[in-house]
């Protein structure tokens, strides 16, 4: 068994919607290799820091994100001396969901890359009670306080039931 830990940089394409990982910031790597039976058994946290914007009143955040992960890495050999038999479909479509040793490598990119993004929120918020924008004007509702409004307007697409209403006198 093996500890390890390490800071390396962000490959592109962390992210997800409003939020991601800047491409070449730092992601630290703390992991535990493990020799088991079937390969290398690869147990592992990351952090990393985000960047988004707020999916409600669209200010820039900045946040962290810590994910655990584990995965066995196979050894390549394994499979063959195993035999396939009947199961061969089977075990062509499990294959691709595996991962495999490279000599002595193992290539821990598609794994780190999968578990931060599955953790980065969808809709991230810049504080719980955001209030968001204002639907009529696009200003922060934080800022504009609980006397922002503009009156009773009518949807323009009922105004010819109000104009009904007007003239049969069911105001």
């Amino acid at each position: 068994m093996r500890t390890h830990s390490r800071v390396v940089p962000a490959p592109d394409a962390l992210a997800v919607g409003m939020t991601g990982v800047p491409e070449g910031s730092d992601i630290e790597l703390d992991l535990r290799l493990e020799a088991v039976m079937e390969g290398v058994l690869v147990t592992g946290t990351a952090r990393a820091r985000l960047e988004g914007e707020c999916a409600r009143c669209l200010d820039p955040l900045a946040d962290a994100v810590e994910v655990e992960f584990q995965e066995l890495f196979r050894y390549p050999s394994d499979d063959d001396a195993a035999g396939r038999g009947g199961g061969a479909e089977v075990d062509a479509e499990a294959e691709e969901e595996d991962y495999y040793l490279e000599g002595d490598l193992l290539d821990l990119e598609p794994v780190v890359r999968d578990a931060v993004v599955l953790a980065l929120p969808l809709s991230p918020l810049c504080r719980e009670d955001c209030p968001g924008l204002c639907v009529e004007c696009g200003v922060k509702l934080a800022d504009a306080g609980p006397e922002h409004g503009h009156g009773d307007r009518i949807d323009p697409r009922w105004e010819s039931l109000r104009k009904l209403g007007e003239e049969s006198g069911d105001q």
